[in-house]
This record gives C-alpha cells, structure tokens and sequence, in this order.
C-alpha cells in the first residue's frame, strides 16, 4: 500500500517566477492560452510526449503528457480548470496531485502596454519517503518556473520579432 499525505495548502510545495514583456496582454494570453496546445511542448522543453484530447484550449479541456524527469518519464493528465482571457489559464492534475498558473497582468511603463506573466508551479500532494526532499523539490520548482517564464518571453519576442 503506498502511503500518501495531502499537504495543507500552506504546506503545499510551490515555486513562482514573474517577469515582464514588452507586448500587450492580448498577444501574451493568444500565444499562453488561446494556443496553449500548440505552444505548451515549445516552453516546457521536458515534456517529450504530448497528447490534447482536443484540438483547442479552453475550460475542461484535457491533455495527456510524459515528462522526462531527471531521466525516468512521468506521465501525467491535467484539465484546464481556469480559462480567463486577458488573464489567467490554470491546469490541474488529474492522475497526479500539481497545479501550473499563467497569470497575466497589464502593465504600463513608458507609455507602453507591457505584461506582466506569472507561472505557479504547485505541488499539492507529497509521498511519505520524498518528505525528507522538500528544500530539494522546492528548489527544482522554483528553478523550473524561471525555466519556464524565460522560454516563453524568448519564444514570444521570437515570434513577434518578424
């Protein structure tokens, strides 16, 4: 029998990074959210299978994925469980226990319409024996949301470069 503890959401292991592109709100949410499918594999270079149930984002929708981690592949299924234009996507595992945020803000600077993106990477559930770990699987976290915001401003100022 394995032996898991559901953590309290103040005990829940989380890693989030921010950062700041120079493009509209707009622009962001259509790369982030409206062709998350398309462009999820681009910026979370882990994930070495992808499989949508569907062809477009939206609430409800589901995908299945396996993640090369540290070598051993992990395969999971998540569900949109937030869809908010302009503002935020939110997935959440189904047959494992995370949740990743993509929160937008707009920001203003120099008369210029920026966004500020935010990726929340949450770890809800935690086996007994990987307790001992949390510094460790905080840090891979956290370093993973930087991972992941850099890829997608770079992919963004790529693609609207042209």
């Amino acid at each position: 029998m394995q032996i898991k503890f559901l953590l309290d959401s103040s005990d829940s292991i989380t890693g989030e990074a921010t950062i700041e592109i120079e493009k509209p709100i707009e622009d962001i949410y259509a790369y982030v959210g409206n062709e998350f499918f398309e462009n999820y594999t681009k910026w979370a270079i882990e994930v070495v299978e992808f499989k949508p149930e569907t062809n477009k984002a939206c609430l409800g929708a589901k995908a299945k994925q396996v993640r090369n981690d540290n070598g051993e592949n992990v395969e999971s299924v998540f569900e949109i469980i937030d869809f908010h234009p302009n503002n935020s996507l939110i997935c959440q595992g189904i047959s494992a226990p995370y949740r990743q945020s993509y929160l937008m803000e707009n920001e203003t600077q120099n008369q210029k319409m920026n966004t500020r993106l935010t990726f929340r990477f949450e770890l809800l559930e935690l086996e007994m024996f990987m307790r001992p770990f949390q510094k460790l699987i905080r840090y891979a976290i956290e370093d993973g949301a930087e991972s992941t915001v850099e890829n997608i401003k770079n992919l963004i100022d790529v693609k609207y470069s042209k």
